[in-house]
């Protein structure tokens, strides 16, 4: 187990800060980064690294859900409906981890990561926006103000059993790798689901919180989280979620899928070759 000196909760505050920013940006908590460093990076345990993920995952969702319930992004609706799967496959995760090598578990999340990337580069082009403002909604649509159209806009969501399936899914890989969950929801809502970038981040934002909550608890009762450098990471996080924040409302949407497919493919690429 990691001992938490001065030198640790300095670096575990800047990747934390990382982590937020990248997080906050597109949604996906910023585990799917602090995982690689405190794993790869720092050699930290795979365990002891997805403890302290998760605690900086409950952070991100905490900061970047205050900040933009105000803006109607968050499908409040869509996103308590997806949590119930969620939470269940949280649960069935963390248990799962405390069984598997550390080896198997790096080889699981590049596999995962590199999936993830791949979907949203099919995805660049496109957009899952309805430009009149007056359009059905159905059960579980919404509406937001988005700056890229100058306007209001619109969505419906389609494909509801498989978001639930995906969501199931998220949980368990949230808790068994770490990482929030958001990585697996964003692209499904996104590619499958209909559901624009900017609302499909924000609606994972608000559910990863939720999600982390309940895989950490397994950890923590394993004693693999270490809670000062849990506490420097999510101070790191906190920053790092507001800087993403504001950069989020001037990055164009097809920018963000990008980035957010380069950095899954980098990382997906160190995790699969050290698990090999």
């Amino acid at each position: 187990m990691p001992v938490a000196t001065p030198l640790f909760q300095a670096l575990t505050f800047l990747a934390g800060a990382v982590a937020g920013l990248l997080g906050a940006l597109l949604g996906i908590g910023g585990g799917v980064f602090l995982v690689p460093f405190l794993n790869l990076g720092l050699h930290f345990p795979y365990q002891s690294a997805a403890a302290i993920s998760l605690t900086t995952v409950i952070a991100t969702s905490s900061s970047v859900s205050a900040a933009r319930s105000g803006r109607h992004l968050i499908n409040m609706r869509l996103g308590m409906t997806l949590e119930v799967a969620t939470a269940t496959g949280a649960i069935l995760g963390g248990i799962t981890a405390q069984e598997l090598s550390q080896s198997t578990l790096q080889l699981l999340f590049g596999i995962v990561t590199a999936l993830t990337a791949f979907a949203m580069l099919r995805r660049i082009g496109r957009r899952n926006v309805i430009l009149d403002p007056n359009a059905p909604l159905g059960r579980l649509g919404g509406r937001y103000f988005e700056d890229e159209s100058g306007g209001m806009v619109s969505y419906q969501v389609k494909r509801l059993p498989l978001g639930l399936g995906a969501s199931f899914i998220a949980g368990n890989i949230s808790s068994l790798l770490g990482i929030g969950g958001g990585v697996v929801k964003v692209p499904v809502l996104n590619a499958w689901c209909g559901v624009p970038m900017r609302a499909a981040a924000a609606t994972s934002a608000f559910m990863i919180g939720v999600t982390a909550t309940a895989g950490a608890v397994i950890y923590y009762g394993h004693g693999q989280l270490i809670a000062a450098l849990a506490a420097a990471a999510v101070i790191g996080v906190q920053v790092g979620s507001w800087g993403g924040i504001k950069l989020s409302t001037k990055v164009k949407a097809r920018w963000l899928k990008l980035l957010m497919a380069v950095v899954l493919l980098i990382v997906s690429a160190l995790m699969i070759a050290k698990g090999m």
